[in-house]
């Protein structure tokens, strides 16, 4: 039987050689709107991985669409990029397309020269704090001739299809909304007028591109914003886009300032795809779900059951080129699957840096970090078995080299473990076992319950040595902190100590915070018990929600620092701390514990002395780094390395990348 995830399908006239579609992501890799090496050599690299369809951008339609970091689609001069763009994607296998866009209020003046962003009404974005130009009907006329000679720019370049970004909080969907489109002429009003942008855009495409070259849209399912478009009217949308000329429909969710979570480690894999079965059920083309799509089981799941006819597996391809080729020749176990951290993704564009990846430090790299083979293979020897040691020990056995990891306890995965174990973050896991597995493919040897020491050096005597024997949790000199009910966070994590009702956590950060939502769970309602509950109609839907986010531990978080979640990525941080007030968790920002007794934490806050009340107390307040190894081998004349918190105390993102450059640069 024919793999659902790797049958051909046709959109308009155009075969797909599978069902995987890499959707637009805006990668901040263009210079001045140009397409640069860069952007070249990473989607050549997807495309040779194996997905079906590749579309790229989002692209501008005019100088206030986007920023310099976009592709640029708005002039004559960028064709010559844009063609080699799509050769390179199209000579690796895949299906080539442009994402077209009008960014609308959602950009920012500053990357316009002063300009001020459009929009159909002047209501101020949440994102920028910003007002926009409302605009008039002869610049909607402008821009959607815009958006046709765009469109014309892309057939030109010889892309095999184009794509109109119709979702997100975007200008399309700022007219579709009675959030942001009070007009009272023709662009706005009832649900008429508030489509008649986004199908006159759609109209002037498919006029400027022709019937047979195949036009698709993204749009959203659901905006997830109160008051909004409602989904059945995205529904009836869908409907009319067909109706219009459109060849696909791809669905994605949410405006970035939507409340709910979409593209983070907490969102459950494919939990959107609901929203694509409800659009399936209203149209007759191909309709691509999105969203946290980050394993082919899941995948063709999906297809099979009639909840879309393709996937978007995006972030998925910037962690794993190779997903679709692994996931063909079934090697499905040796993919390395993204985990939604969204630090190098998502995050990276808030710093305005281009697009990178915890799990693939190669991501956005791919002739710079290129793994050659030395020239004279070395034996290497890797101590320390957590995410810094195990990407280390994968670069430098890729090299060639014949190394050789050392890890002091039974079992792989350092701090991994620890970032796994909280609700939702169970991803960690996964890419524990996925570097694992990597270590398998590499050649690497690995020896568990090892300890490296002098005498193991002196005997040995390696070529090389990488030092990643990551991090302590710290003690901090608190009167009390050594009294038996005084736990470390790490602990409690693993499971491997147990807590009081009434638990105070020392210190706010990413490992505070996360110890702390641990905590708050215990109790609640799984989500299999919710179902039944709600099912069968055990209780109301207002007693299950009480249910599910009230657990029967009373938890405060203690933190010196005015905010609490510093340290988490900002996409992360935002779901996280609307969790910290969804389970109850208390807080006590600039606060600093002046002691601990039997039954109480003591704080001094604003010049006052304060007592919290505790069963148990857990500390959360850093790691040191741990590196007895260091004076051992630069006393031995042995060239090493180091990395991960080894060096400094840092993220796993940091980790894994300072992993990678170590064993890549030895020898």
């Amino acid at each position: 039987m024919l793999d659902p995830l790797f049958k051909p399908i046709t959109i308009n006239r155009m075969e797909v050689k599978n069902r995987i579609y890499m959707p637009a992501m805006h990668m901040n890799m263009a210079g001045n709107y140009a397409v640069s090496d860069r952007l070249v050599d990473f989607y050549a690299e997807r495309a040779r991985g194996g997905a079906g369809m590749i579309t790229v951008g989002y692209a501008t339609v005019d100088e206030r669409s986007g920023n310099p970091g976009n592709i640029g689609a708005h002039k004559d001069i960028y064709i010559p990029g844009l063609t080699r763009l799509a050769t390179a994607i199209r000579d690796n296998g895949a299906r080539t397309s442009v994402q077209l866009n009008h960014a609308g209020r959602y950009n920012h003046s500053m990357l316009m020269g002063g300009k001020l962003p459009v929009a159909p009404s002047a209501i101020p974005s949440r994102l920028t704090r910003e007002t926009p130009h409302a605009l008039e009907i002869p610049e909607i006329e402008e821009i959607i001739l815009r958006f046709a000679q765009a469109a014309g720019r892309v057939k030109e370049s010889g892309f095999d299809a184009v794509e109109i970004l119709s979702g997100t909080g975007y200008l399309i969907s700022e007219f579709l909304s009675p959030l942001t489109n009070k007009r009272d002429d023709r662009y706005g009003g009832d649900f008429e007028g508030r489509i008649r942008f986004g199908l006159e855009v759609i109209r002037a495409v498919r006029e400027a591109v022709g019937n047979d070259f195949p036009l698709l849209v993204r749009m959203n399912g659901n905006e997830f914003m109160k008051g909004g478009t409602s989904r059945q009217e995205l529904q009836e949308y869908a409907v009319r886009l067909e109706e219009a000329g459109v060849d696909a429909l791809c669905i994605n969710v949410g405006w970035h300032e939507a409340q709910v979570p979409q593209i983070v480690t907490e969102v459950p894999r494919g939990v959107f795809g609901y929203l694509a079965r409800g659009i399936k059920e209203r149209v007759s083309i191909p309709v691509i779900a999105s969203h946290r799509i980050n394993d082919p089981d899941l995948a063709r799941e999906m297809i099979a059951d009639g909840l879309c006819d393709m996937v978007a597996v995006g972030r998925a391809l910037i962690a794993d080129p190779f997903f679709p080729e692994k996931a063909r020749n079934g090697h499905e176990g040796d993919i390395v699957h993204c985990v939604a951290c969204a630090q190098g993704c998502f995050d990276n564009l808030f710093k305005m840096k281009a697009v990178e990846c915890l799990c693939n430090p190669r991501a956005g790299y791919e002739r710079s970090r290129a793994l050659t083979r030395a020239d004279t293979p070395l034996a290497v020897t890797v101590v320390g078995g957590g995410a810094a040691g195990m990407s280390a020990a994968v670069a430098a056995a890729e090299r060639g080299h014949r190394v050789t990891l050392h890890e002091s306890g039974g079992h792989l995965g350092g701090q991994l473990l620890l970032a796994g174990a909280p609700p939702g973050r169970e991803e960690f896991l996964e890419l524990a076992a996925d570097l694992k597995r990597q270590l398998e493919l590499s050649g690497a040897t690995v020896i568990l319950n090892s300890n490296v020491d002098a005498r193991f050096l002196k005997d040995t005597r390696p070529d090389a040595v990488i030092i990643a024997t990551g991090g302590r949790p710290i003690t901090p000199p608190i009167p009390g902190a050594d009294l038996p009910h005084v736990l470390q966070a790490w602990d409690v994590l693993t499971g491997d100590v147990t807590t009081g009702r009434r638990v105070v956590v020392i210190g706010g950060g990413a490992v505070g915070i996360e110890t702390a939502l641990l905590l708050a769970e215990k109790g609640t309602l799984s989500g299999d018990a919710l179902k039944f509950l709600l099912v069968h109609g055990a209780e109301s839907v207002e007693e299950l929600y009480g249910l599910a986010t009230r657990g029967s531990k009373d938890v405060t978080v203690i933190e010196m620092l005015g905010e609490l979640g510093t340290n988490f990525g900002k996409s992360t941080r935002w779901g996280m701390m609307q969790d910290v007030e969804r389970y109850g968790v208390k807080s006590r920002a600039m606060a600093r514990v002046i002691g601990i007794t039997a039954d109480c934490v003591r704080i001094e806050c604003n010049g006052q002395v304060e007592e919290i009340a505790a069963d148990s107390v857990v500390l959360a307040v850093g790691t040191r780094a741990h590196n007895p190894l260091e004076e051992l081998v630069a006393a031995g004349c042995i060239p090493f390395r180091v990395a991960g918190d080894a060096l400094h105390p840092a993220m796993v993102f940091d980790a894994i990348h300072q992993g990678f450059t170590a064993g890549r640069e030895i020898g």
